[in-house]
């Protein structure tokens, strides 16, 4: 028996399955398909599998989405274009009133290690991908979720408080350099990437823009938590040779404002996952990423 879901979630499941012949997914569907069991959920949204001989996922919305930023309608027109791509598992229902995102399902297939030149070249496809309207703004990003300490009772942590100016120096300093603008998945962590049928996919696309493809491989090394040599061998793929000196420094600088608000993010939720403990070792991956750029 499929689990049981709270109401607010199941109601707007229910709702999106009445619209099944509205679904764009090749083959027409013979009727609704049948809820099967939450998937792994994520810290933002409920993610429903659904359908018996073809499945799909059925995501709904679980923070609002203009308050963290996301574009949902360029999501789903940059979902298309991946899909397109052989990207992206193929976007099939798309309703914001509703706060709801079909897309195939994609089986995974067994756990194994992602070689650094699969994932460069998936990420190489994604940056090939056409230019949309939305575009990835650090400083904005950030003075949003700092706004979220602005209510009554809630401040930042002083020791995270004590990082901002240095942070927002090598903000300025990103900002400056001239870089290549490209499309960007902007959150390609290890579990937004999924090998299925033998190949690999990037999932999880809400937090796509137009932005720097330095600041995406900044977001791999610390989100995967990679070591030196592995980070320099992922970057080496990527780039098809070693990075330049103002590559690697970019790159630093990049790493520094993702553990910023990284922490900005869960905080901002007082999300349960990052304890006490946690919370000191992010902090302190963040002051170590800011001396390696003094």
């Amino acid at each position: 028996m499929a689990a049981a879901l709270p109401l607010p979630v199941r109601l707007k499941l229910d709702q999106t399955l009445a619209q099944w012949r509205h679904w764009q997914c090749g083959r027409p569907l013979d009727g609704p398909p049948p809820f099967v069991a939450p998937l792994a959920a994520g810290h933002s949204n409920h993610s429903l599998l659904v359908g018996e001989s073809r499945q799909f996922v059925v995501r709904i919305d679980g923070v609002d989405p203009v308050a963290h930023g996301i574009n949902r309608q360029a999501e789903w027109l940059v979902l298309q274009d991946a899909h397109a791509a052989g990207l992206a598992p193929r976007p099939c229902y798309f309703n914001p009133d509703l706060g709801v995102l079909v897309c195939e399902y994609l089986p995974p297939g067994p756990a194994r290690y992602q070689e650094p030149d699969q994932v460069a070249a998936l990420l190489r496809g994604i940056h090939r991908l056409p230019l949309r309207h939305s575009r990835l703004d650090l400083r904005q990003r950030i003075r949003r979720y700092e706004h979220q300490f602005a209510r009554p009772g809630a401040s930042l942590p002083l020791a995270l408080a004590e990082t901002r100016d240095r942070v927002l120096e090598r903000l300025s300093r990103v900002a400056a350099r001239d870089h290549s603008r490209a499309m960007c998945h902007n959150d390609l962590l290890r579990g937004n990437r999924l090998v299925s049928g033998g190949s690999l996919w990037a999932i999880d696309w809400e937090y796509c823009a137009v932005g720097d493809p330095l600041y995406e491989l900044a977001v791999i090394i610390c989100g995967d938590e990679l070591s030196e040599a592995e980070a320099g061998k992922l970057v080496a793929c990527y780039l098809c040779r070693e990075a330049n000196p103002a590559e690697r420094s970019a790159l630093l600088d990049y790493c520094c404002i993702y553990r910023y608000l990284e922490l900005l993010w869960y905080l901002a939720q007082r999300h349960p996952a990052l304890d006490a403990r946690q919370q000191e070792k992010a902090i302190g991956l963040l002051l170590d990423a800011l001396e390696r750029t003094a």
